[in-house]
């Protein structure tokens, strides 16, 4: 069996903190994996994952088409736009390189499948610091980031509401609905032509969770929420649905939905 190769670029942190002991202290390092539930749902799958965390994607990220068209889908989660346009090429040598956001751009024109999934560097995101807004991968996307802060936090959580119809998606097959609590997404705008699928109840504003579009030859989609705790608790990932949903993603996106 031939499997759809997907690329996750981001989902991971390192935290430094500094530790007060009456008159001392001392400073530690910790590194983090955001996107482990996403990793475990798609073992024993079509799918191939290469898990690119935010600390390799300066320079681990393709430079050239060629090197994009090896996989079939991207995921940009939680990492900002700078981690791609400020390789140490360009931010420590002054040197010319690719924009790998025109890249990602004519990738999905190509045929690439490409969705962004919502955190706080995902979309225009905390403080407006991932700036996606107004890039090349904007220009992709199903729907427009704000030019500021867009979080959304819900600590009381909320319920997703499908669109009419949206059940017969191939989304959405095999799922038990509604889907599980959620607690926060990203703001967006749908573009004129997506489909949104799912958006966040009324008394939340009724945003769009849930997205999906295309470009040129390929298919593009937006998730708001997040891929793993904290805006996706631990619930979510528990639900029987969790996988099957993530692996009818990607099924969309690269054109292979059952």
């Amino acid at each position: 069996m031939i499997k759809t190769k997907v690329l996750l670029v981001g989902e991971s942190w390192a935290t430094s903190a500094t530790h007060y002991k009456g008159f001392d202290q001392f400073g530690s390092v910790t590194f983090h994996l955001g996107a482990e539930p996403l990793v475990a749902a798609l073992r024993d799958s079509p799918f191939e994952l290469t898990y690119m965390t935010a600390h390799e994607t300066a320079e681990g990220f393709p430079f050239t088409l060629e090197g994009l068209a090896q996989y079939d889908v991207i995921l940009l989660s939680d990492i900002g736009a700078n981690t791609l346009l400020l390789p140490p090429s360009v931010w420590l040598h002054g040197r010319p390189v690719p924009n790998r956001l025109k890249l990602i751009r004519d990738w999905t024109a190509n045929g690439g499948g490409l969705a962004m999934i919502g955190g706080y560097f995902s979309f225009q995101g905390i403080d407006g610091r991932a700036r996606w807004r107004r890039t090349p991968v904007e220009e992709v996307l199903p729907v427009e980031c704000l030019p500021y802060d867009d979080r959304i936090e819900v600590p009381e959580g909320f319920v997703a509401e499908l669109a009419p119809g949206a059940e017969a998606h191939p989304i959405f097959k095999g799922l038990e609905l509604p889907l599980p609590l959620l607690l926060g997404a990203n703001e967006v705008v749908a573009k004129p032509g997506a489909e949104v699928l799912a958006s966040l109840p009324a008394s939340e504003g009724g945003h769009p969770l849930l997205v999906t579009g295309a470009h040129g030859k390929g298919r593009t989609l937006a998730w708001t929420s997040d891929v793993g705790p904290h805006w996706l608790p631990q619930p979510f990932v528990d639900w029987a649905g969790y996988a099957p949903l993530w692996r009818n993603m990607l099924g969309w996106l690269a054109g292979r939905e059952a």
